[in-house]
């Protein structure tokens, strides 16, 4: 039978031993340094001035009497100091720290505290946590507030082809994703299955470009519920500007205002042209009773029709009537006759245009 136990070491009284008030002395002495561990200090290096009970853990590096002792127990005696091996799982309250340490089978390590959650494997909060999943949460809401300001998320990714995203699942299959999926272009994507996915928005990092399946494609896209985009669309920056066109398919704004010395026109997306002139002058002389009719004036429209357009044109003053011949390039051919009224001379004439310019 061993004389010693195999946990605290013991020694026990043998049969026929003389002195056993020995042994059991040692063996009180043994409980009394181990039992509801607590030392004064587990940092020092050189053993100090003790008092008889005094406990100490031995630190690595240690001097004097505490050489080639570490992570021992050393208790003084009062005469002595007696060095006690701990094993694995021993606890001991350090007082000169205020906590408890734990041997670890090497060295002594402090207890995780509550408050210290620094480098935990993994902590799941009334749910499992795992290796994929190390921070994982079952609850009806989730919190995060700040502390005085604001309060930031942050999902950092290692590369630009790696994901740094948000997930949304129902029943553990995923229905829509956003952030940076694969690129430095924020997207969201979306699936009504799980497996099969599109990007519904994407946003180029560079320019703020958008793009995808839930916006236009193009200026004929009219997808039902798709977003318009700004250079496919009107709105009030480009309703009026420069009309423009690419194979009939309108290119530029929906109205184009202008105007000339030959005088104005308004243009619109569809192809439409519209001119106008108060500026042909007319000299009308006639006696009275008698029919006459003026020279003929050129006017040039003030923006270029593609086909002849048709034209015509109001009188005033003592003119009765306007005759008016569409030209070849770009003019109008107009003379104004007149009866039994008084001369009008320099007579103004309203011309109006009106055909397509392409």
């Amino acid at each position: 039978m061993s004389q010693i136990l195999p946990n605290l070491s013991l020694p026990l009284m043998q049969a026929s031993q003389a002195q056993k008030h020995v042994t059991h002395n040692e063996a009180l002495n043994v409980l009394d340094t181990v039992a509801q561990l607590s030392v004064l200090d587990s940092s020092v290096l050189t053993p100090p001035i003790a008092q008889d009970g005094d406990r100490y853990l031995v630190p690595v590096g240690s001097t004097g009497v505490w050489v080639d002792q570490e992570g021992t127990v050393a208790l003084f005696d009062g005469n002595a100091w007696l060095f006690f091996a701990p094993k694995v799982g021993w606890l001991a309250f350090d007082q000169s720290v205020g906590d408890y340490v734990y041997f670890n089978g090497i060295g002594w390590d402090e207890l995780p505290k509550d408050t210290d959650l620094t480098n935990l494997q993994n902590v799941g909060i009334n749910t499992t946590a795992d290796a994929a999943n190390r921070l994982s949460i079952s609850a009806p809401a989730t919190l995060l507030s700040h502390e005085g300001a604001g309060h930031q998320i942050k999902v950092n990714k290692a590369g630009v082809s790696d994901t740094a995203s948000l997930l949304f699942q129902s029943n553990w299959s995923g229905r829509a994703e956003m952030g940076l999926n694969g690129s430095d272009n924020w997207s969201l994507k979306i699936s009504p299955d799980g497996s099969t996915w599109q990007d519904a928005l994407s946003f180029d990092a560079a320019s703020g470009a958008v793009s995808g399946v839930s916006v236009q494609s193009g200026p004929t896209d009219t997808t039902v519920g798709r977003l318009m985009r700004a250079d496919y669309g009107y709105g009030p920056g480009n309703v009026v500007g420069t009309v423009a066109q690419v194979g009939g398919v309108p290119s530029g704004a929906v109205i184009e205002c202008g105007s000339t010395v030959d005088g104005n026109y308004t243009k619109f997306a569809d192809g439409l042209l519209i001119c106008i002139s108060t500026s042909v002058s007319l000299d009308v002389n006639v006696s009275v009773g008698a029919l006459f009719k003026s020279a003929v004036q050129t006017w040039t429209y003030p923006n270029a029709f593609i086909t002849d357009p048709v034209v015509c044109g109001g009188n005033v003053s003592d003119v009765t009537n306007l005759w008016v011949t569409a030209g070849q390039a770009g003019v109008a051919d107009c003379s104004a006759v007149a009866f039994g009224h008084a001369s009008a001379t320099g007579a103004t004439f309203t011309l109006t245009a009106i055909g397509r310019w392409f």
